[in-house]
């Protein structure tokens, strides 16, 4: 999800300007011919599932908002189920090399994203259990950090074991930590850079595998000293730089199937705006050919989710996965703009700092906006801060619909509050 790597502002602006250029020429077809109450216009949460950063627990009033609330994003339990089995695949089938300073243990360091993002807890959950090092708390596997535990005495995790090459070896979560900034940014790459280093000066012999929460943060260390090192590491996004950097020795990572979460993000407002089906091209075509299959997403009722399924990206398939901003065929069907007229959207993203957001979501959107006839108006936001974003939400009786990145998964009231005056 994050990098340290920033999609500027002037191309933003620019974007905007073109979108508001094109506004223009569809005045005919503005929010201002439209009776529709804002409270009544299709809003999609995207990327961070409106709930409760400290139990989880779904935000029903936020994904019930109105009759076209809905939520997108990825199966985040197949998608950490893909990344566990890739890091415990590659230790199991390992020979005697992989424990670097021949301890017996199998050391490994992991970088949290965000303690209060659900996805990011269930990635270190099954990296803990799949290790495992999982250790039960309330009935669910803990998923804080441990700071350091190079002695294995923490009580936050304990030590696995795993058969390699014969031989049993112990495999031991050496430090975790949740990489954020100072000012609060979380997923954040540099903070994974600096914990490296740090890491690697205090007991870097002791290393032997690398797990992140994304690639991001996955990219930082390697780049930082696991590249150097001969250590493998283990990510998730499949973004273009990380993929590139598997033929150099970064492991693997998993992608999020951008291409269909951006296309449901913008297909659910379309959807909403036309007063058609939501299924329409997505479960059923639509009359442009545009369809989407059960191996591609699914759809949660009582979450009102829209889940893309995930893939694993390895040594054998990367180069499949080098450029993640081609739409998907199946769904890059032109909309006939006289059945399908113009309409303008509203996205926000919560943070320049997200690479996967503004290098891979960010530019498929704009692609599909001009196949599905929308207009976006992007706003940014500064990572921490969900003024930052609220406060560029001035006008919402300009925009036919809404798509929300939140900064946090408990602030989807500011929103909607906003939306209901």
């Amino acid at each position: 999800m994050k990098s340290g790597k920033k999609l500027f502002f002037p191309i933003i602006l620019a974007t905007m300007l073109t979108s508001s250029a094109c506004a223009q020429n569809n005045a005919s077809n503005s929010i201002a011919d439209s009776l529709d109450t804002n409270n009544e216009k299709p809003v999609v949460w995207f990327n961070r599932q409106p709930s409760n950063s400290e139990t989880g627990e779904l935000d029903i009033d936020a994904v019930t908002f109105n009759k076209n609330s809905y939520y997108v994003g990825v199966d985040m339990q197949q998608g950490a189920d893909l990344q566990g089995e890739m890091i415990i695949g590659y230790i199991t089938n390992s020979d005697a090399s992989i424990d670097r300073n021949g301890d017996g243990i199998i050391g490994y360091v992991l970088a949290i994203g965000d303690m209060g993002h659900n996805i990011s807890v269930a990635r270190t959950r099954i990296a803990r259990k799949v290790c495992g090092t999982a250790v039960m708390k309330n009935d669910v596997i803990n998923a804080a950090p441990v700071s350091l535990n190079l002695d294995g005495s923490s009580d936050i995790v304990q030590d696995g074991s795993a058969i390699i090459a014969g031989k049993e070896y112990k495999i031991r979560e050496l430090a975790s930590q949740e990489m954020k900034s100072s000012d609060g940014i979380t997923w954040y790459a540099d903070a994974a850079g600096t914990a490296i280093n740090n890491w690697a000066n205090s007991f870097g012999d002791d290393i032997d595998v690398i797990i992140s929460n994304n690639d991001g943060m996955g990219l930082s260390m390697f780049e930082n000293w696991a590249r150097n090192n001969g250590v493998p590491v283990f990510g998730y996004d499949a973004n273009s730089d990380c993929v590139a950097a598997i033929k150099d020795g970064f492991k693997g990572s998993i992608s999020q199937r951008a291409n269909i979460q951006t296309y449901l993000t913008l297909r659910i407002l379309r959807n909403g705006i036309d007063g058609v089906d939501v299924n329409t091209g997505i479960g059923v075509m639509d009359d442009a050919g545009n369809v989407l299959s059960n191996t591609d997403y699914y759809y949660s009722e009582r979450e009102r989710a829209f889940t893309a399924l995930n893939l694993a990206v390895t040594e054998e398939n990367y180069t499949s996965f080098l450029n993640p901003n081609v739409t998907y065929e199946a769904v890059s069907h032109q909309l006939n703009p006289t059945t399908h007229p113009m309409k303008k959207v509203w996205i926000n993203i919560y943070s320049t700092e997200d690479d996967f957001l503004t290098k891979t979501y960010v530019p498929l959107l704009e692609q599909y906006a001009r196949i599905l006839n929308l207009d976006i108006t992007f706003a940014i936001g500064n990572g921490y801060d969900e003024s930052s974003i609220t406060g560029q939400l001035t006008n919402p009786d300009a925009y036919d619909g809404y798509a929300i990145n939140m900064i946090k998964t408990d602030d989807a009231k500011l929103f909607t509050d906003i939306l209901s005056r």
